[in-house]
């Protein structure tokens, strides 16, 4: 197993690192200012970028469709991936954001070519965003079968009726579409009762009822939609992939989304880190550096060596996913979505012990990205459900060692 990086993402890495110092970081504090004056509208500041990243040939950068993305393999992108997630405003910067990534995965591989010209062309152009209906408020929907939204077929048109919540994105005036999950056979076996299918967030009966905050912060313009669909009616054409497929879709689109939030994670928890020691090395307390005090030294140790480790198990999971496919690499990827946030939560808890009061303030980045990788913890998937599988698949090659040899290795 080897992590070295082709020599096509080592050039990206230094492309994309050089468009990270002149565009990026110059311009998050006008990015928030943006915000402030018009929560609810696209920030100027964010479009001039998307058009010099696009001429830069920096864009599209997550699928690995030539004919749409730039091609690259999973290996290719983590780095990548890891750059823009040092800052909230880049992968948006890049066309690289969720939940726009998996939707636009989702139409590439199962779209008809109709849906892929009307919804997942503007998408890869920037021009709209969209979301995605999954998670309902009144079951548990960390079991996807408890889902109970109903898509029933009516002649030429699906009649879609639920409400749906954390569909994030939903907020933001550019998200025109929704890839909405729901059952069309109820009676059919568990995993084959639910489908998907597309929603214009302009058809009659969709309406976005309120905006939800994580740990305070609304993540305008983005925001995190509960949306009630009353009704709606859509085309049949407008059915991904075909009826009682839902499920097969969700793997499809979770597996890739799913690394993609780890890879953010840790760029996110290197420039904690990077905060931190800065930090320490600036202030003085009791006499001597922050930096002299030993519980400082072993924050910075323990938050080095988890980066680390963190690091190498995500490459591994993309490896995996290049050599064996997604399916595969499923174990990885369940282990990596656990211990990505975990250990980036930690390193951020870290990072905002160091800087005091300014660490849980708007005068750094660090509160506002401690709430937002919290989520991650429940979004695709809670860590209960990710460590169950994996303790579920150990032991099955457990049985299996056992079957084979007749013996239980000890």
């Amino acid at each position: 197993m080897s992590f070295e990086f082709s020599q096509r993402a080592k050039d990206l890495q230094k492309r994309l690192t050089a468009f990270m110092e002149e565009h990026i970081y110059p311009n998050e504090q006008r990015f928030h200012d943006e915000i402030e004056r018009n929560r609810w509208s696209p920030t100027a500041i964010t479009e001039e970028l998307k058009t010099k990243a696009r001429a830069a040939g920096l864009w599209n950068l997550f699928l690995p469709e030539s004919e749409y993305g730039a091609g690259l393999s999973n290996m290719e992108y983590a780095p990548l991936c890891e750059i823009m997630g040092r800052s909230v405003m880049a992968p948006e910067v890049f066309n690289c954001s969720a939940p726009d990534t998996g939707n636009m995965e989702v139409l590439a591989r199962y779209g008809t070519p109709e849906q892929k010209e009307r919804w997942l062309k503007p998408l890869l152009a920037g021009e709209i965003r969209s979301c995605f209906a999954m998670t309902e408020p009144a079951v548990a929907s960390s079991d996807a079968t408890n889902i109970e939204a109903s898509i029933r077929r009516d002649g030429d048109e699906y009649v879609i009726n639920g409400r749906k919540w954390w569909s994030s994105g939903a907020g933001d005036p550019r998200c025109k579409i929704a890839i909405f999950m729901g059952k069309t056979d109820p009676s059919a076996p568990k995993h084959k009762q639910q489908s998907m299918i597309l929603v214009p967030m302009d058809a009659p009966g969709v309406k976005v009822e309120r905006l939800l905050t994580v740990f305070g912060y609304d993540h305008a313009p983005h925001g995190h939609g509960e949306v009630s669909y009353t009704n709606v009616r859509v085309p049949v054409a407008n059915m991904l992939l075909g009826e009682g497929r839902g499920f097969e879709i969700a793997q499809g689109r979770l597996g890739p989304g799913r690394i993609h939030h780890c890879m953010r994670c840790i760029g996110l928890a290197e420039r904690a880190l990077e905060s931190m020691c800065r930090r320490v090395m600036s202030r003085v307390a009791f006499g001597k550096p922050i930096s002299e005090q030993g519980t400082i030294r072993a924050d910075i140790a323990a938050s080095r060596m988890e980066i680390e480790q963190a690091r190498l198990l995500t490459l591994k999971a993309a490896y995996m996913m290049d050599k064996v496919g997604n399916k595969a690499a499923r174990t990885e990827i369940a282990m990596i979505k656990v211990v990505a946030p975990d250990i980036t939560l930690r390193v951020l808890d870290r990072a905002i012990q160091a800087h005091g009061g300014a660490g849980v303030c708007q005068d750094t980045f660090l509160a506002g990205a401690w709430a937002g990788v919290r989520t991650l913890r429940l979004a695709d998937g809670p860590d209960e459900v990710h460590t169950e599988s994996i303790a579920r698949w150990e032991l099955q090659r457990y049985e299996q060692r056992k079957s084979t040899s007749g013996h239980d290795g000890a």
